[in-house]
């Protein structure tokens, strides 16, 4: 017969054993928000070589045969689609202008013999890349292409003091296969070294770090906030009792000088 305490410690291992499972097993609904490919946006493409259509942007069609027919100017909807003459509403998000026209042939062939059909791609929303760290203008910005991250860093505005130009970081992001470079600019800087000096492209991350001495600063600087906050509102305290004192003040002088005047 097993002895009652063993019988208790095979409980706790089979809870714990039990605890652990229920803990390292994934939600499944979880999974299925996680990105698979890319940056996770739904719609992605090489805009420099062929524009793609995204939500946002607006589609203009014209053709030669049936010009007032199927002309159209829509804009793409948040589900990914159009709303055309003749064929319905459509699913165009992420399709280059070529691709749209092959689809558009397709899809109005059955109802007319002859068709020559040309689309624009009017981008309201924009491509963009993102520049973040020791510089002046951070955050999303507009990619009108054929941009370097020469021009990238120097139109942000680094920062002289603070912005560690040797150590600027690239970041592609992808679940599978991310991509961080290492990239120094003042290689270009001091020895016309262009090596480096890669073309960026649409949802690219730019990281400037701030040098070592920047970092020791806003150390010191973190373990001061506290302190910082605390005569912060002991300041604020003072202000507020001084500004108490001297209404009060203010407010006996007047009551002294109008008991004297009517007297």
């Amino acid at each position: 017969m097993m002895h009652p305490s063993s019988r208790l410690r095979l409980l706790v291992v089979a809870l714990l054993a039990l605890v652990t499972s229920c803990s390292t097993q994934p939600d499944k609904r979880v999974l299925q928000l996680l990105n698979t490919s890319g940056f996770g946006k739904s719609y992605t493409g090489n805009a420099e070589e062929e524009d793609y259509i995204t939500i946002g942007d607006t589609l203009v069609v014209t053709e030669t045969y049936q010009p007032e027919e199927l002309r159209a100017n829509e804009r793409v909807a948040i589900d990914g689609t159009v709303l055309l003459p003749v064929v319905g509403a459509v699913n165009i998000a992420g399709m280059t202008r070529t691709e749209i026209e092959a689809f558009l042939l397709d899809k109005y062939s059955p109802y007319y013999d002859l068709l020559d059909i040309k689309v624009r791609i009017v981008s309201t929303s924009g491509k963009y890349y993102f520049i973040f760290g020791e510089v002046s203008q951070e955050g999303r910005q507009v990619l009108e292409g054929d941009l370097t991250i020469w021009e990238a860093v120097m139109g942000a505005v680094p920062d002289d003091e603070t912005a560690n130009l040797g150590r600027v970081r690239l970041i592609r992001a992808d679940p599978r296969d991310p991509l961080v470079v290492p990239i120094d600019i003042g290689q270009l800087i001091d020895h016309g070294d262009s090596t480096y000096n890669i073309k960026i492209k649409e949802l690219d991350i730019i990281y400037v770090p701030p040098t070592m001495l920047a970092q020791v600063g806003y150390f010191i600087n973190t373990l001061l906030f506290p302190v910082k906050m605390v005569l912060s509102g002991l300041g604020d305290a003072v202000r507020t009792l001084t500004n108490i004192s001297t209404i009060g003040l203010n407010r006996r002088s007047n009551n002294n000088y109008n008991a004297g005047t009517i007297f």
